[in-house]
Parts: C-alpha cells; sequence; structure tokens
C-alpha cells in the first residue's frame, strides 16, 4: 500500500471570537489557491490515488475537497482519528485493517500528528521525524504489511514545490 499524507492548507488565524471551536476555521481564501496548485502536483506524483480519508476539522475536509478534483477521487471519507492532536497510531492502524494491499490513500490532516505518523511508518516510533507545511505532503510505501517501521519515504514536498511540478507538467 501506498500512503499519502497531506497536511490542510493554509488556514485562518485561530480567533476564538469568531471560531469559537477551532474545528470551525477554514482555509483563507489565498489558502484555497495554494492548496489547488499544490494538489495538482500531489496528482501528477500519485495518479492511481483514488481514496481519501480526512479529519473533520473544516480546514482538512477543503483540503480533501480540493484534493479530489485533480486526483478524480470519490467524495473523502472523515475519521475520527485524524482529529487535531489525536495520536497517530490509531490511524496506521485503521490503514492496516481497511486497505487492499496495492491501492494508495491520501490522508490529510493536521501537525503534529501527521509528522508523527510518518515517523511511526519509518521508525516504529510516533516521533516527528519530519513536519510538513500547510498543504505540504509525503509519500510512504509499505512493500509487505502496512505496521509501524515497515514503511520507506518516497518523496516529501513543500506546497511551492508540488505547486511548481505541476507548471512542469
Amino acid at each position: 500500500m501506498r500512503l499519502v499524507v497531506v497536511r490542510h492548507g493554509p488556514a485562518e488565524s485561530r480567533d476564538p471570537g469568531r471560531w469559537p471551536e477551532d474545528v470551525h476555521r477554514p482555509l483563507t481564501r489565498e489558502g484555497r489557491r495554494t492548496t489547488k496548485a499544490a494538489a495538482e502536483g500531489v496528482a501528477v506524483l500519485e495518479p492511481d490515488a483514488r481514496t481519501i480519508v480526512t479529519s473533520s476539522a473544516a480546514r482538512a475536509r477543503s483540503t480533501a475537497a480540493i484534493l479530489r478534483g485533480p486526483l478524480g477521487a470519490p467524495r473523502p471519507a472523515e475519521w475520527a482519528e485524524l482529529a487535531p492532536d489525536a495520536p497517530a497510531a490509531p490511524v496506521l492502524e485503521r490503514l492496516a485493517r481497511h486497505h487492499e494491499p496495492k491501492s494508495t490513500v491520501v490522508v490529510v490532516g493536521h501537525e503534529p500528528q501527521l509528522g508523527e505518523l510518518i515517523g511511526l511508518s519509518l521508525t516504529g516510533e510516533a516521533i516527528s521525524v519530519t513536519r510538513l507545511s500547510r498543504a505540504g505532503a509525503a509519500a510512504i510505501s509499505f512493500p509487505r504489511a502496512v505496521r509501524s517501521g515497515a514503511g520507506v519515504l518516497d518523496w516529501r514536498l513543500d506546497r511551492t514545490a508540488l505547486s511548481r511540478l505541476a507548471e512542469r507538467s
């Protein structure tokens, strides 16, 4: 299985007056634009990705919806395991239980969980070995079983590099 990890795009600043619950904080207008350009780069690198799962936070749901277009994917599924500040291990466990061996799954969520998910996949420990920028992404392949420490990092790019990749294609 391949795992593509995408951090949500640039969002509005935290403002309890506007968004008493942070999960309702949306992407900015510029964030939507740059996320769309980055999503096109993800599609260049991962043309077979058809499954998108996302956090239920507004900024992650919007990012997943933007990714859906260039990937030609069905509606993203929301996973409670991808909530902001949730631990990484339950995400990897669910992926191991529920996805086909040759599939590519795009996971959209938040830091620090995504960095810890990458660390767990690569080293077996839920430690952040990298930090994804907003609308940045990384791909991990699991040559055999999806389990902690069994992944191989294939690529990691920020949104600018993803956008440039899409421009060249």
